[in-house]
């Protein structure tokens, strides 16, 4: 039989001993499971740049659990905070466990919504005593990894009203009379920008591979070429390109983009022909 995978993301930061801890605690309640560390360097508290990576990663993943922290809001839980879920999803019937502040629905959009969701805030799974501050350790992880083991769903907590989930406001590219009109959603360990255009919009300004190009950043003008690989432009040129997740994005070859235009995530570009 093929041993269950749980793919976990967080912003607990490379080394962490929190990470290690969360392995810990689900080899502990599901030996077999497998565990594929997606990435725990998102930025500290971003959700936005959490859900986006999941969401461009999910093409990639097998059969896998969701385990996702990123949870400013740890510890508010109750009347007005945010809860702890697990949630089940329309197409394909992924299983995601995590805090209920946008970063799970996201990804949920894109597979058909939400079928089921409950509240796992006090489910038998938890490890007590439930730390006010590790909810990553004390409930996300024994919940992903009973899960993983075969637990129904509906077994780990109360359930919830798909509708009261917490959705982020996700920025979207536009083509308007100046331009293509960008969001930096997140930058990469390279200092590469993630943007929310898609290449074809780049073929709607006129723009082709090896055509020139204009980014302004905070009212700075950068020329850019569109290019394919790092390669086709010179070392410290700057282009445009589609990453390996299919997305949009800034680069400087042999050096960082976000230095270069001094922009980080949710920073507004526009991008115009020459």
């Amino acid at each position: 039989m093929t041993a269950p995978v749980i793919a976990f993301l967080s912003d607990y930061g490379v080394g962490s001993e929190f990470v290690g801890v969360c392995h810990a605690v689900i080899a502990r309640r599901c030996p077999p499971a497998r565990v594929i560390d997606l990435t725990h360097s998102i930025p500290r508290h971003d959700v936005h740049a959490g859900a986006i990576v999941l969401r461009a990663t999910l093409p990639y993943l097998p059969d896998a659990i969701i385990l996702a922290v990123v949870d400013p809001g740890v510890g508010t839980s109750g009347a007005g905070g945010r809860r702890a879920v697990a949630l089940r999803t329309v197409e394909r019937h992924r299983l995601l466990v995590g805090p209920d502040n946008g970063l799970l629905t996201a990804v949920c959009e894109r597979l058909g919504g939400v079928a089921e969701a409950v509240e796992v805030e006090h489910s038998d799974e938890r490890l007590e005593p439930v730390s006010a501050t590790f909810h990553g350790r004390d409930i996300f992880a024994p919940v992903a990894a009973a899960l993983a083991d075969g637990a129904a769903l509906a077994e780990l907590g109360e359930p919830l009203d798909p509708g009261g989930l917490r959705r982020l406001s996700m920025p979207v590219a536009v083509v308007g009379p100046e331009g293509l009109e960008l969001h930096v959603l997140h930058q990469d360990t390279f200092g590469n920008l993630i943007l929310d255009g898609q290449i074809d919009q780049l073929a709607e300004l006129g723009l082709e591979l090896g055509d020139g190009a204009s980014v302004r950043c905070g009212g700075t003008l950068h020329h850019a070429t569109v290019a394919r690989t790092f390669a086709e432009v010179p070392s410290g040129g700057l282009l445009l390109y589609q990453d390996g997740l299919g997305m949009l994005a800034l680069a400087v070859n042999r050096g960082s983009a976000a230095e270069l235009l001094g922009a980080g995530p949710h920073d507004e570009l526009l991008v115009l022909r020459g």
